[in-house]
């Protein structure tokens, strides 16, 4: 079992297009990612420049509250309770007693003002992160998505995001504090008195070296959870994602075996982590309780000689409490810096991945009036790999207005065809224009009001029948929809449901029939009217009677009545089904990437190629 979630785990990373854990061994990867996310995290916390300024100001005011408690103690012992043969005065104890007082107050006030204020800013951060997450994913190309898995993607929105908002919420004051700790004790105990200072002092290189040692490894061990946590994620997202094909074919059993192997996986990397914090936490303990005491004792012998009051001594000991209590907390707080730190690099890595089909950086608009819808192929060559062509130079010509039935073996490059007109892809070599404009140098906007796809996914978002129409054409009126629905042939069944337009179709639709959603989709398609329309196996996954219905509305698709275009609608119509083909104008039949036939369908039938023997298999299948 152990090896084939070993292989499953590869794919799932190579599909991961962070690559960070594939280049986990590469230090100067290492080193990128990390330059990557300190560049994120400063443009995030730029907007807020003011706000963190005040912040330090309050952190600065608490911490200064925080060390005057000790000094004053130290006043407090000193002046205001001197020996028994000394008369005592009061006066200093009420004024030292007041001090502390506003000290406390100060204190309080410092740490609640920057609490409230990196509250504010922590949400903010998140709220600017999750949205810039959201809509680079949604920019990335359709390549993209095609390889990292939706798991992954749901773990970069989720897992990534909570470990962030964990260092968030977790106070990031005891980090800062931490810090300002170790410099305003070491200054203090050195004015003090120097050598009580020195003794202390002997205890930081024990403490540089186990902190060095647990940020090193806890790096990597905080890494591995993130990369353990996402495969989790990963095969959950995707296993009840096909849960019918789980069910179907009895995968429940393996499917649990994996989940429980990745789910042990992150089980073990988590203890890890803690074994880490298991040997910091207490090290810190023991470091500080030793330190204390070499400082009591040498400061007691100091003390009975009168080289230092009791006062001094005293603060020194309250001090060093302050310095290793904020240390044992770091090291709780740690877990959730590192594993921040490790999330706050996936991202990153997302982030700069560049889309494959980046926007123009010169523009060319279509003809005044509109795109016609006139395809040309110029040598176009383009594969998915470097290494394995799918199409080889090819050369078409799509008149506006005409219907071009693509058939061929799977592989062949049918669907390729389709995905570059709609530039989900660029060509490798060659061009893709539209009306004479090469398709990468028309905005997104215009090309995706140019051409519309409708595939067999017929995918609909959860919401209502009208909001799934006019998803075509966002400022669409309601009378707009229902008349795109007539049209089609859709208005019957749709009034038909208990709630008409206003039926809420469910998750991806599933309150309807194939046929039904593909129908909406085809009137979602027709309201948006486009010049061009693709229809990428927009039948193949329905029965004889729904495609008849499909048929009917696809015609009235093509015809351009929503236009009244004097030439028709541009289609390209990937099919398997060859009653499909029957509305089209022209048949091209694609072979290895290359065109093999090209001509209107009945003239290929008549020429006894490979069109022929396809259709003579079509017919002889319903007979």
């Amino acid at each position: 079992m152990s090896v084939d979630v070993d292989t499953w785990r590869g794919v799932a990373t190579e599909e991961d297009a962070d690559r960070t854990a594939a280049e986990a061994s590469d230090a100067a990867a290492v080193v990128r990612l990390r330059a990557s996310s300190r560049r994120l995290l400063g443009s995030l916390l730029r907007p807020h420049r003011r706000l963190i300024a005040l912040m330090v100001f309050l952190l600065l005011l608490q911490n200064a509250a925080g060390m005057a408690g000790p000094y004053l103690v130290k006043l407090g012992i000193d002046r205001g309770i001197p020996p028994l043969a000394q008369a005592h005065d009061a006066g200093v104890l009420l004024a030292v007693s007041i001090a502390f007082a506003v000290a406390i107050g100060a204190e309080y006030l410092g740490k609640r003002g920057f609490l409230t204020l990196s509250g504010r800013i922590g949400q903010a951060v998140l709220l600017d992160l999750r949205r810039r997450v959201y809509d680079h994913f949604q920019r990335l190309s359709i390549g993209f998505h095609e390889r990292y898995t939706s798991g992954r993607v749901v773990s970069r929105l989720t897992s990534d995001m909570d470990s962030i908002a964990e260092l968030v919420d977790g106070g990031i004051d005891d980090l800062v504090l931490a810090g300002l700790s170790v410099i305003s004790v070491a200054g203090i105990l050195l004015w003090l008195d120097p050598p009580l200072a020195a003794v202390t002092l002997l205890s930081f290189p024990f403490l540089l070296a186990l902190s060095r040692w647990f940020q090193r490894a806890s790096s990597v061990a905080y890494r591995r959870t993130r990369e353990a946590i996402a495969l989790v994620i990963v095969h959950f997202v995707e296993s009840l994602g096909g849960i019918r094909a789980v069910q179907a074919f009895r995968r429940e059993p393996r499917n649990q075996e994996i989940f429980d192997a990745v789910n042990d996986n992150y089980r073990e990397a988590n203890l890890r982590a803690f074994r880490l914090i298991a040997i910091f936490a207490p090290g810190i303990k023991v470091i500080g309780n030793v330190t204390i005491a070499v400082v009591l004792t040498y400061g007691g012998y100091r003390v009975l000689d009168g080289h230092i009051e009791v006062g001094v001594l005293a603060a020194v000991l309250l001090y060093l409490r302050r310095f290793f209590e904020p240390m044992q907390e770091l090291s709780q707080f740690y877990n959730a810096l590192q594993s921040a730190t490790a999330a706050l690099e996936k991202l990153s890595g997302v982030l700069s991945e560049e889309p494959a089909v980046p926007e123009p950086v010169t523009t060319t608009a279509l003809p005044a009036g509109g795109s016609q819808g006139e395809l040309r192929f110029a040598a176009v060559s383009f594969g998915y790999r470097p290494d394995r062509p799918v199409l080889h130079t090819l050369d078409l010509h799509i008149p506006a207005g005409q219907t071009l039935a693509v058939v061929g073996a799977t592989g062949a490059g049918k669907s390729t065809i389709a995905k570059l007109v709609a530039r989900f892809y660029d060509p490798v070599t060659g061009a893709v224009t539209l009306d004479g404009v090469d398709l990468r140098e028309l905005t997104d906007a215009e090309l995706r009001r140019a051409v519309i796809m409708v595939t067999q996914e017929n995918y609909l978002f959860s919401g209502t029948v009208a909001e799934n129409i006019g998803f075509g054409r966002p400022d669409a009126t309601r009378g707009e929809i229902e008349e795109a629905a007539r049209a089609i042939g859709a208005h019957e069944f749709i009034a038909a449901l208990p709630g008409g337009y206003d039926t809420d179709v469910h998750k991806r639709g599933g309150r309807l029939s194939a046929g039904q959603r593909q129908l909406v989709a085809f009137a979602r398609a027709f309201l948006a009217d486009p010049a061009v329309l693709i229809l990428d196996e927009a039948t193949s996954s329905l029965d004889i009677p729904s495609e008849r219905l499909v048929q009917r509305a696809l015609r009235t698709i093509l015809s351009g009545a929503s236009s009244g275009a004097p030439h028709g609608r541009t289609a390209i119509v990937i099919a398997h089904r060859l009653s499909t083909v029957e509305i089209a104008d022209r048949v091209l039949v694609l072979e290895g990437g290359r065109t093999v036939e090209d001509g209107p369908p009945g003239q290929l039938v008549a020429a006894g190629g490979r069109y022929a023997v396809l259709h003579q298999q079509w017919r002889d299948s319903l007979s």
